[in-house]
Order: structure tokens, then C-alpha cells, then sequence
């Protein structure tokens, strides 16, 4: 089988397996130390090789006659704005703005933090940073100042790129006061701020420091690309907590650009001319690999998308954005998808559109439950594809590898191990387990191209967190298990298995069959404390729109299908309906702060958080049912 073929090959000779894929990519230099252990002891891609990753995204393209295809489009319907951009245009606007960055004395190895929303200037700014060489971190628009100020303490940028405003739904954000107070708030202080003007806001300038954008390049001589090593940093990207210091994950560039060329045709089965959509943000690893660098490095068009699943204007966004631009693959978190179900439960929304060009639906960014699985495969008609993967390692651990060799799905399953990562489930004493036997998802080193060599300004950090947990292991922090055909199954955190009465169990497990009544749109089940148990499970519902029904019978039901599908050993005995649940702006539900809740403890209101006021509604609807008072 064509699979096992390409996994084996990956892990038994992974140095040979990974020269071959970056033959794919045109090096300044190729590289001859495919893989190599650095002064930390950590293994390292194409150390020697030299590179520049806007030159493969674009300048290849170009001088190799693709300059006319379309590299972006730019959907905005939060400004009814529409607008493409070809290879050519694109480099040429990367080319400015790179120097208008080097005129402000921007070079290799220089950081540049970039705060802006889902506008094309977002990739540029990127881009033109991997141009001359210098580390871009971008900061998801819209963070509050004194998060922005801890990644900029962190970065310590030369230069902040910014836009006057971002737009949530119909709500203009001011961007420029959280960026002014960010600064004041910071011990570092960047040489200059580029602010781009959107006409919704004109930001006021800080004479000295602040640069207009179009002034800036108007001034500027456009930049060439600066070679770079392989093992040299792209970009820092901070992963998010609740409390402590975010942890700043370093990508190379070549390592990076192997992988995600790679995984554009393996995983995802995209050609160069295809149109693939990410819907997502630049603020995510999401956004970095799929939206900017990935579908470039391939030859595709991408989608820089402005808007929700819902409500910009209604639940057939999405639909009409894949049929305007011939979306062939779409990849997006399952929230989005039950946000679509949610709103337009019967699907009336779908209607209008004609969908042939669309082959996949990808998802990933959190757990995909059977019944959402379910629902868009039966709603399309079209392969669904779970795929598990984190900020950590840039691209899927698991996947389905559509451009390799389908394999069979399983609803709650991300399939099989991606080319590169041996997956293996370990006990507490980091012994591997059997088939179906839940532990810790752990990845045996040397991770592929693509991963982390550290965290930024901290190796022992990242030492700590990632290696030192099982000998010769990189350790994912989520459990789950693999069935006897090896698909793995990711059922969450570690810290979402709970211990009820001494039996360790999966709250995924749970919000699998909670999330299959007809009634229900979304879910979470967490572990609250309880004296004689130790734990017990609870389960927080929202509703499809438009059902009314008795929430004691709601219950009723739900806790009879836990005890069907689990047993009576899950103690599953107590689901509340609320009216939304606390995410991510990235749409994960923050189970964490939920648990906090629920046991009366102190929390932090988290910066990533997309919705605050849904904290005190849902700590007064638990309340009124003797939960965290």
C-alpha cells in the first residue's frame, strides 16, 4: 500500500526520505547536511543549505511564467471588499515593502512584530520579512495591550507593523490605542511603527516614530531577497495560556518550506493553479502555514477571507466564498461548522450555491466529533478529513494523506501517523501501549522537518516542556489511544481525562455522545470536583437555534445515552443548557477556565478569549444549578 510505503521509507531513512522532498523547492544552495544534531543536542534540517523562503513562494513562480496566476483573494464581507492579486503583483508588493523595512534599518535576523487583521498587507509584511531575512511574530489583531506588550518584551522587534483598525462582524476595532498602550506598557521599544490607514479608522501618529505605510513604500527601493541557512529562524509564533508567559515557537525556513511544500500535495492533494482556503487568521499557525506560506510554496491560490461562518451576513458564507473563487479545498475548525449547523440547522443557506469545484473539507484546531463528521460529510457529499496537528510542529502529526493513498475513515479518528512523526501512545512510565489502550500521544525523536527546534530565547524551556517528560520522546500534552488497524484517536488534553471513583475517563468520550442528540449544536463536558469521588462529569449544551424543549427531559435523555454508549461507571448524571460557550478567537471552547468555574477557583480572563461577557452569564447559569458557588 502506497501508504505504508511513504511512512516506512519516512521513518526508517528519514535524512534520504526528506532530501527527495526538498528537491521540490529551488535552493540558492541546495543542502547536503539533510539532517544534523545542533550544539543543544537537537536535531536540525538542511543546516547548510541556503534559501530564501519569499523567493520560493514567489520569485519562483514568476521566473518560472506562472507571474499572471493568482497567488491571492481577498475576501472582505465585513468591508464589501473584493480584489486579487497575481504572483506578480504579489512579489512586487513584498519587494517595497521589504524595503521600506530595510530603510528603517531592518535586516537579517532582526525581529518585526506585526498586529493586523485579515487584509492582504498582513501576508506582505510577512512576506517582505522572509525576504530580507528577518523574524517576523505576528500578534493576532485585536490582542489586548498588555499581552501585546509581553510578546513585544519577548521579541524585542526593531520595527511594528500595524494596521488603524480591524473589524469583528460590524464592530470597527481601533487598533493603533491598544498598540500605543502595548508600548507604554513594554520595557522595549521599537525604533518605528508602520501603521496601515483603513478608511473605517485613521489612526493618530506619533510623530518621531510612526511611518504611514503607502508613504513609507512610496520612498522605498525594493528589496532582493537575502540568502539565509535552512536552520536560520522564519518566525517566532507565541502559543497562548491562561496565565504565565506565552511560549514563543521558532520555525526554520528550511525545514519549513520542505514540510508544507510537501503536505500541500500529500495531505491535501493540491496542484499548483488549485484554489485552497483556509479559514482562518494570520494570527494562528493555521494562518502561517495554509493561508500564507504553504499554498504560495505550491503554486496555489489562497483566500485571505474578512469575515465569520456566520453572520457576515448569514450561515452560507462559507458556501458562497467557495463557489466564487472554485474553492477545490476548504479547511476550517469544526466550531465553524457547528456555528453553520447552529444558525441554519435545515441547511437553506446551501441552497443557492453550486459547490462542484469543491473536493475536501479539512478540519482541524480541535477535536472533530463523530456527530459534526457526520453531518458534513452527509450535508456535501464530500470526503471530510480530521487531521491533528499543533502550533508546535507547523503541520499534521495524523492525517489522511488525500494526495497519497485514501485511506478509509473513521468518525473520531485522525487516521494515520503523517510521514515523519512516529506516533506512539505511552503509559505514565513511558512504556508504549497496546491497541486500545488510552495514554499519552507522544512523537519518538527526531521529529520531522517543520517542528520547533526550541522556544524563543528559552531552549530550557522548551527542554523541559516538550523532551524531558519520556527519554527520546517529544510529548504532545494530549491523550487518546490507537485502534488494531493503528488510526489514532486524539481524546483531548491529559488534563481532560477525569478520575471518577478511581476510573480514569475521556471527557471526549462523553461529548461524543452528548453532541449526537438531535437537539444539540455543541458541547462540553468537564470534571468537577466532588468529595466522595474525586470527579464527576458535567455537561454544558447549546442548542440548535429555533429548538424549544424541557430541559429536565433534555437531561433525562442525555444522561440515558452516556449510560447506554459508557456505562454507569461514567457517572454522567447532570447537563445544563446554556446560551453560548467560552472560546478561543480561534474557536476552541476553554474547558480549563470552565473547571475553574465550576470549582469556585481564581481565574485569569484569557487574552485569546473571542468572547468575555459569556464568563460571568455562564458562571451564573452554573451557579443556579449549585455549580461553583
Amino acid at each position: 500500500m502506497a501508504y505504508l510505503n511513504e511512512y516506512n521509507r519516512s521513518i526508517e531513512s528519514p535524512a534520504e526520505f526528506w532530501a527527495e522532498k526538498a528537491e521540490a523547492l529551488e535552493w540558492f544552495k541546495k543542502p547536503e547536511a539533510i539532517l544534523s544534531v545542533d550544539d543543544n543536542g537537537i536535531d536540525r534540517w538542511f543546516a547548510d543549505g541556503e534559501m530564501n523562503t519569499a523567493y520560493m513562494a514567489l520569485d519562483y513562480h514568476v521566473n518560472s511564467g506562472r507571474g499572471d496566476q493568482v497567488a491571492i483573494y481577498y475576501d472582505s464581507p465585513v468591508t464589501d471588499t473584493k480584489k486579487a492579486y497575481t504572483y506578480s503583483e504579489l512579489r512586487d508588493q513584498v519587494a517595497s515593502f521589504a524595503g521600506a523595512l530595510k530603510a528603517q534599518g531592518v535586516e537579517k535576523g532582526d525581529r518585526v512584530v506585526v498586529y493586523m487583521p485579515m487584509i492582504p498587507e498582513a501576508a506582505v509584511a510577512m512576506l517582505a520579512c522572509a525576504r530580507l531575512g528577518a523574524i517576523h511574530s505576528v500578534v493576532f489583531g485585536g490582542f489586548a495591550p498588555n499581552e501585546l506588550a509581553v510578546r513585544i518584551d519577548d521579541a524585542e522587534p526593531k520595527v511594528i507593523v500595524t494596521a488603524s483598525c480591524g473589524i469583528e462582524i460590524q464592530k470597527v476595532i481601533p487598533y493603533k490605542p491598544m498598540l500605543d498602550k502595548a508600548i507604554e506598557l513594554s520595557a522595549h521599544k521599537p525604533k518605528n511603527c508602520i501603521v496601515f490607514q483603513r478608511p473605517q479608522v485613521v489612526a493618530e501618529m506619533t510623530e518621531g516614530r510612526d511611518l504611514d505605510w503607502v508613504e513609507a513604500v512610496s520612498k522605498a527601493e525594493p528589496a532582493d531577497c537575502t540568502p539565509v541557512k535552512g536552520t536560520d529562524p522564519l518566525y517566532v509564533l507565541y502559543t497562548s495560556g491562561t496565565t504565565g508567559k506565552p511560549k514563543g515557537v521558532v520555525r526554520d525556513n528550511g525545514g519549513h518550506a520542505v514540510a508544507l511544500r510537501y503536505s500541500m500535495k500529500a495531505i491535501y492533494d493540491m496542484e499548483p493553479g488549485d484554489v485552497f482556503w483556509a479559514a482562518s487568521d494570520v494570527g494562528w499557525v493555521v494562518g502561517h502555514s495554509y493561508i500564507v506560506y504553504g499554498p504560495l510554496l505550491a503554486g496555489l491560490s489562497t483566500v485571505f477571507y474578512e469575515g465569520k461562518p456566520v453572520r457576515t451576513p448569514d450561515a452560507g458564507a462559507f458556501w458562497r466564498v467557495c463557489e466564487e473563487y472554485k474553492v477545490k479545498g476548504l479547511f476550517s475548525a469544526p466550531t465553524a461548522f457547528r456555528a453553520i449547523r447552529k444558525e441554519d440547522p435545515e441547511s437553506e443557506c446551501l441552497k443557492p450555491y453550486d459547490l462542484s469545484s469543491l473536493k475536501y473539507i479539512f478540519m482541524a484546531g480541535e477535536r472533530l466529533d463523530p456527530p459534526t463528521y457526520h453531518w458534513v460529510k452527509d450535508l456535501l457529499g464530500l470526503p471530510v478529513v480530521d487531521h491533528w496537528w499543533q502550533t508546535e510542529t507547523g503541520w499534521a502529526i495524523c492525517g489522511n494523506l488525500m494526495g497519497v493513498d485514501p485511506q478509509e475513515p473513521k468518525p473520531g479518528s485522525s487516521t494515520l501517523p503523517t510521514p515523519g512523526f512516529n506516533v506512539q501512545i505511552l503509559d505514565g512510565k513511558g512504556n508504549e501501549l497496546g491497541a486500545n489502550e488510552q495514554g499519552n500521544v507522544a512523537i519518538k525523536r527526531p521529529l520531522p522537518p517543520g517542528c520547533l527546534p526550541t522556544v524563543w530565547g528559552d531552549f530550557e524551556r522548551f527542554r523541559t516542556s516538550y523532551l524531558t517528560i519520556f527519554d527520546g520522546y517529544y510529548v504532545s500534552g494530549d491523550g487518546g489511544y490507537k485502534d488494531d488497524d493503528g488510526y489514532v484517536f486524539i481524546m483531548g488534553r491529559t488534563d481532560d481525562v477525569i478520575n471518577v471513583a478511581g476510573h480514569r475517563l475521556s471527557t471526549g468520550e462523553m461529548e461524543e455522545v452528548v453532541a449526537d442528540h438531535p437537539a444539540v449544536a455543541e458541547c462540553a463536558v468537564i470534571g468537577i470536583a466532588d468529595s466522595l469521588k474525586g470527579q464527576n462529569p458535567v455537561g454544558l449544551v447549546l442548542l440548535k437555534d429555533g429548538v424549544e424543549l424541557d430541559e429536565k427531559e433534555l437531561e433525562a435523555e442525555l444522561v440515558a445515552m452516556v449510560r447506554k454508549e459508557i456505562g454507569a461507571v461514567a457517572c454522567f448524571r447532570q447537563a445544563i443548557v446554556v446560551n453560548r460557550l467560552p472560546k478561543t478567537r480561534s474557536g476552541k471552547i476553554l474547558r480549563k477556565l470552565l473547571r475553574q468555574i465550576a470549582d469556585g477557583e481564581e481565574y485569569s480572563v484569557p487574552s485569546t478569549i473571542d468572547d468575555p461577557a459569556s464568563l460571568p452569564e455562564i458562571s451564573e447559569i452554573m451557579g443556579s444549578h449549585g455549580i461553583g458557588k
